[in-house]
Order: C-alpha cells, then sequence, then structure tokens
C-alpha cells in the first residue's frame, strides 16, 4: 500500500498506446454485419467445429483513492463463429471471480448476444441479466456462468465485460491458443514501475506482434490532512503534489493460430499450450520500502512446516499415534520391515477421496478415525507414523503429470498438487505414496513422473527429479503352438507383465471382477481362436509381475485349404498412436519399454508354409529404439522373436516425424501373416 502522507485520491494520468494500421485488429466488436458470416481461413476445415474470430484482452492499474493503492482493471472482447453443433459447447462462458479476505473481484459491463441471418439481415439475441447465474466454487473462487440464446448452425456469438479487482497478484494470464482455431488473439498489459512481475511465456508459436513501449508519466496526488477548527466539526485542507514515474505498455499478438488438440502421449495439453502468465515479485511505492510477494525455496519450507493445513501435523508430539504404530510393526524386526508394514498398513485400510490436493482439510485423527482422506492427508499420516517410531521422513510437493509441469527457479506453490513421502533408511532413500491401491512398497504410480519436486526439509526445499525416462517397463510373452495328437492345432500362452501394466491389471480386476476380464481376453482374439483355462498368477504380491496365462485352440486348420495366420496374435501393435503428421508439442510416455515377444509354432499337419514374412530389425533415431522382427521355419517348425524397445519416455517436436515413421513400420510389419497351405 501507498504510505500514509500519500493519502485518499490518487490522479493517474497516462497515454494509451495503439497499433499501427496494419497491425490493426481486423474486425470491430459490437457491430456485426452479413459480411463477417462469410468467414474463410486456411484453418477452416471439414474437421472445424468453431473458430474464435478475435479475443482480445487489456488489463490497466486503475486509481483505487479509498484503499490508497491502485486496482486492476481487466478488459475482454470475444467473437466466435459456430459451424456446427458439435461446436455448440463454446457458447457455454464461465467467467472466474477472486475472493479473499471478505473482498470479491466485480464483474461489470457484461454484455452478450448471438447474431444469427434471418431473411437476408443480421438479428440480434441477447443474453437476459436473469439468464446469468453464481456458481460458488470454493472459498477462493466463485463463477458467473452463462450459455448464449438462439444457437444455430453458423451462429456469431460476441461478449465483453471488464473485472476490477484488488489483488496485485490476480493480474489475468492470457491463452492465445485453444481447442479450436484464433485468427487474432491480443493482450496488453500496462503496468506501473511500482509493480514487478514475473512473466512467464510458453508454446511453440511466434509472436505477431511482441512489444514494449516505455513512457514517463506524472503520478498526481492528493495528500489530505484532518484540521480540528472548532471541536465540533472537521475541515480538510488538500495539497497537491506529484510524483514522476514510469509505465510499460506491453502489446502481445499472435494470429491465425491452430488448434491445439489433446493426441496420444500427451501429459496435460496445458504444458504447451501458447499464454502468458504473471507472478507478482514486488510492490515498491516512492519514498516506501519495497514488500516482497514472492518467496524464495527457503520461505516456502518454513511457511509449508508452519502451516496447520500442512507442516504442523507432522511437525507436533502425535502421540495418539504411538499405541498404533506399535501394534502395526510388532512382528518386524528391522527398520525397513517395520517402515514396509506401516505402508501396507495405511495402503490397505485408508481410500484415497481426492488424488489432487496438497494441503490438509481435516486433522490426521480425523483421517484415521474415518480410514479415508485425500493423498495429502494420507500420505501426512504415512509420515506422522514413521516419525513415530523415530524414523526419518519427510514430505515431497510436487505436480502430476495431468496437472502441469512445475517451475524450478520460482516458487509457484498453485502448480503444486500433489504430496508423497521420502524416507531415509541408512544409505537408502525410498519414495512412498500410500495414497494408491495395490501399489508395491517402494514404487511410485507413473502420474508422479513430472520431472521437478522438492523436498520439504526445516528452513530448506530440496529439489529432486521423477522422470519418466527411469522408468522401464518390460514385458514378456511367450507362444507354444503344436499338433495335437487326435488332430487339430492347441497352444500355451503366457504373457508375464512389466509392474504398470501388472498394477492396471490389479485394479481392473478390483473394478470389472474376473469375468469381465476374460471374456475381454476373448474378444482380442478371433472368431476361429478358443481361449481356455485362464491363470493368473501373483495378483496378491504386489512387488512381483504378473503372469498371465491360458491355453488356445485354433479352429482354422481343420477344413480350409489356405489359412492366413499372424503369429504375434493380440500382441501386435495394430494401429499408430500417432496419427497427425505434425505435432507441435512433446510426445511424453509414461516410461521407456521393453517388450520381448517369443513364438514357436509346429507347421500343422497337413500343411505347409507358402510365404513367410522376412526379417528385419529397424532402429529409431541409432540410439532411442529397436524393433526386430526375426522368423525362421525350419523344416516343420516357425520360429520368431519380436522385440521392440523404446530407450526414452519424451520426445521433443524435432523427433516426432521419425518416431511416427517407426511406429507405422511396426503397426505394418505385425500385421504380416504367414500363409499356410493344405498338402494334395
Amino acid at each position: 500500500m501507498i504510505p500514509n502522507k500519500y493519502l485518499a485520491s490518487i490522479c493517474l494520468f497516462f497515454s494509451f498506446s495503439y497499433l499501427t494500421a496494419q497491425e490493426k485488429l481486423p474486425i470491430k466488436f459490437g457491430k456485426v454485419s452479413l459480411n463477417d458470416f462469410d468467414l474463410k481461413s486456411t484453418l477452416i476445415d471439414s474437421n472445424t467445429n468453431a473458430v474464435v474470430i478475435a479475443d482480445v484482452g487489456k488489463t490497466e492499474f486503475l486509481a483505487n483513492a479509498s484503499e490508497l493503492t491502485f486496482s486492476l482493471n481487466f478488459v475482454q472482447k470475444r467473437r466466435v463463429k459456430i459451424i456446427n453443433k458439435k461446436g455448440f459447447d463454446v457458447a457455454t462462458i464461465t467467467i472466474p471471480l477472486y475472493i479473499s479476505g471478505g473482498k470479491v473481484e466485480k464483474l461489470e459491463g457484461l454484455k452478450a448476444s448471438t447474431y444469427n441471418i434471418e431473411n437476408g439481415k443480421v438479428v440480434e439475441t441477447s443474453v437476459e441479466r436473469s439468464d446469468i447465474f453464481t456458481e460458488k466454487h470454493n472459498k477462493n473462487w466463485e463463477y458467473r456462468k452463462f450459455t448464449f440464446p438462439a444457437l444455430k448452425e453458423g451462429s456469431i456469438i460476441e461478449y465483453s465485460y471488464q473485472i476490477k479487482s484488488d489483488f496485485f497478484f490476480n493480474l489475468q494470464s492470457w491463452k492465445f491458443q485453444g481447442q479450436y482455431p484464433v485468427l487474432w488473439s491480443q493482450y496488453e498489459a500496462n503496468i506501473p514501475e511500482f509493480f514487478k512481475y514475473v512473466t512467464l511465456a510458453q508454446g511453440y508459436l511466434p509472436f505477431f506482434i511482441n512489444k514494449n513501449e516505455t513512457s514517463q508519466v506524472q503520478f498526481s496526488f492528493i495528500q489530505r490532512s484532518k484540521i480540528d477548527a472548532d471541536r465540533i466539526k472537521e475541515r480538510q485542507a488538500a495539497e497537491q503534489f506529484d510524483v514522476t514515474g514510469s509505465i510499460d505498455y506491453h502489446t502481445w499478438v499472435m494470429k491465425d493460430v491452430p488448434a491445439l488438440k489433446w493426441e496420444a502421449f500427451t501429459t496435460t495439453i496445458e504444458n504447451s499450450i501458447s499464454k502468458i502468465e504473471f507472478q507478482l515479485n514486488q510492490v515498491k511505492f516512492p519514498n516506501s520500502l519495497p514488500v516482497n510477494y514472492m518467496d524464495n525455496w527457503q520461505q516456502v519450507s518454513t511457511g509449508l512446516l508452519e502451516s496447520e493445513n500442512f507442516g504442523v501435523p507432522i511437525e507436533r508430539a502425535n502421540n495418539w499415534l504411538d499405541d498404533k504404530v506399535e501394534f502395526v510393526v510388532k512382528t518386524a524386526a528391522t527398520q525397513s520391515e517395520k517402515a514396509q508394514k506401516i505402508y501396507e498398513f495405511v495402503r490397505d485400510n485408508f481410500s484415497c477421496t481426492d488424488q489432487n490436493k496438497l494441503y490438509t482439510g481435516i486433522g490426521l485423527k480425523e483421517v484415521f478415525k474415518n480410514k479415508s482422506g485425500s493423498v495429502a492427508e494420507i500420505n501426512l499420516l504415512l509420515i506422522a507414523m514413521l516419525r513415530a517410531i523415530k524414523m526419518e521422513a519427510d514430505p515431497v510437493i510436487l505436480s502430476t503429470r495431468s496437472n502441469g509441469r512445475t517451475h524450478e527457479i520460482y516458487p509457484l506453490m498453485g502448480r503444486f498438487n500433489y504430496v508423497i513421502a521420502q524416507l531415509k533408511i541408512g544409505d537408502a532413500t525410498i519414495y512412498l505414496d500410500a495414497s494408491v491401491a495395490s501399489l508395491a512398497f517402494g514404487k511410485l504410480p507413473t502420474e508422479v513422473y513430472n520431472g521437478h519436486a522438492r523436498v520439504i526439509y526445516k528452513n530448506l526445499a530440496t529439489p529432486v527429479y521423477f522422470m519418466a525416462d527411469s522408468l522401464k517397463e518390460a514385458t514378456k510373452t511367450l507362444v507354444f503352438i503344436s499338433n495335437m495328437d487326435k488332430g487339430g492345432v492347441e497352444g500355451n500362452f503366457t504373457n508375464v507383465l512389466g509392474f504398470y501394466e501388472s498394477l492396471e491389471l490389479r485394479d481392473k480386476l478390483k473394478k470389472t471382477g474376473r469375468p469381465d476380464y476374460e471374456k475381454s481376453l476373448r474378444e482380442s482374439f478371433s472368431d476361429e481362436t478358443v481361449i481356455k483355462n485362464v491363470e493368473i498368477d501373483s495378483l496378491k504380491l504386489l512387488g512381483e509381475p504378473v503372469a498371465v496365462k491360458y491355453n488356445l485352440q485354433f479352429k482354422t486348420f481343420d477344413e480350409a485349404d489356405i489359412v492366413y495366420f499372424n503369429p504375434m496374435l493380440n500382441q501386435a501393435i495394430k494401429k499408430n498412436p500417432f496419427v497427425s503428421a505434425d505435432r507441435f508439442y512433446p510426445v511424453e510416455m509414461p516410461y521407456t519399454m521393453d517388450d520381448l515377444y517369443t513364438f514357436n509354432m509346429e507347421v500343422p499337419k497337413g500343411y505347409k508354409v507358402d510365404e513367410l514374412p522376412k526379417s528385419v530389425r529397424f532402429n529409431l533415431n541409432e540410439s532411442e529404439g529397436m524393433f526386430e522382427y526375426i522368423i525362421v521355419n525350419s523344416g516343420d517348425k516357425i520360429q520368431l522373436r519380436c522385440r521392440l524397445v523404446i530407450g526414452k519416455a519424451t520426445f521433443l517436436n524435432e523427433d516426432y516425424e521419425s518416431l511416427r515413421e517407426f511406429f507405422a513400420f511396426v503397426v505394418k510389419k505385425e500385421a504380416e501373416q504367414i500363409v499356410f497351405k493344405k498338402i494334395k
């Protein structure tokens, strides 16, 4: 806040920056003509359901006399054309408003209309005030929501509004890109020198305009002093004085922005969308000390451990846990065994109600009583129980893959949404997450392998990294097919799953049951193949891989003169996961992989091999992956060894084409068949 000597009224005078003629916004908001419906762009094709014609935002700092400071004024204007009914979702609008300390951001001047062509004229249908409703999201956010009326294929919708805010830290971010193409996206921010922000930009698209102009301006203040004239009435004497400062006029524009659509192996689209964010670092008014708003990591760790919703529940003496923990570990001899007993107790007896929480909402006693809690509550309880037997356990904060990346330099706490435990036993460091059912001791779900995280110690937040490249999922499949003594062809199939495939199967069997799983297994084969005697090993041994075994019987060799037989059976990759010709953000797989498929087959009696696929070996970018398909026909036996290795989990944009071609080759090769002919 401005010091008291700069009292009630602050008058701010400055000039606006304008775009040059050739950089001008291509439409005029508030006026829709017949020509505006005839929209042409190379971004519009048969798959386009809606297109954003223009999206313009501007933030200014305005005088706030009553609070002796400034307020933010954000204005947005947006026009969209709906191509077809699949684009109707763009007509449902949500405007978030921040709440804190009894104050709320104010929404003003909302205007919204739908425009249609009727009888050769443009007809406007406005959103009525009664159509706008308020939704309380949580203690800090409420939403204003409405849906445009009179929607048709070909409608144009347009809305504008302003938000007045007293929260400096909430300088509006701006997304230039979304699920629909954007022809023009523009954001301006006019920031006085008193406010220091860190600007964070991301995305792969270049700016059409990116400029910053600075002007010296004169800020006029009115200082008021109270004079007691006759002890009955108060008079005010005012004295005006000027302070010289500057304003930075930022303008960012992108044009012809393609839609950013979700594709396979994407953690979250938010990591790649073109946008600008602002984080308030410092406020310094004239003749006053600076006020810092962005903590460093040391301050973050101290603040977290002093928080009643994070550190206090594990830092305090939880004597009520002593007897409970002693009962859990009574049969364990070593520290490692005790830690495992405590982990398994929490994992198996507490259900997770929310996998997206950094702070607790209830006390650990209540969590223990309810036998349920959020990921933060369960894993902080785990830490408290480990500490109850003097073990070195500390919380680790991170962001899950679907939540987006954190920032290593700036402690932007809003980006963290998950807590796990770090345990040290001797020289070993073990990471634990008791919120995930069926997860083995010392293992973590793939969702947490999202790079940068922080271990929270006293006065220290140490970086630690969970990289998907460090995970290797190895699977092995062994198939034996032979002739039956009484005629016909049968086989044995054994599939040893990787750790995460095993975890997925255990969860699936809990939810759907074994009959449904066996049904899906049968459906993965052709109608000519019979599945019998399904066995699933190691389901309860959570640290061991699950093995799925069953017998096969093939009807195809009963009568047919020519049999086309795919030796990959149901293990072939049937579709290239990388469909798009171009991709503008990284491929993010959950782990590296090494899949080995071994196939042994006796040539069916009465048949001969007419055609056999050729053996190949193919590398991905020399050393980043490998595919081999080695097949041999030696007399009455056929042997195949097929191996797919992906040596890293994350591939940058420039590697996409080679990765796509690699998988296209794999799909094509694994679809090849052996041709058997009946001997006559």
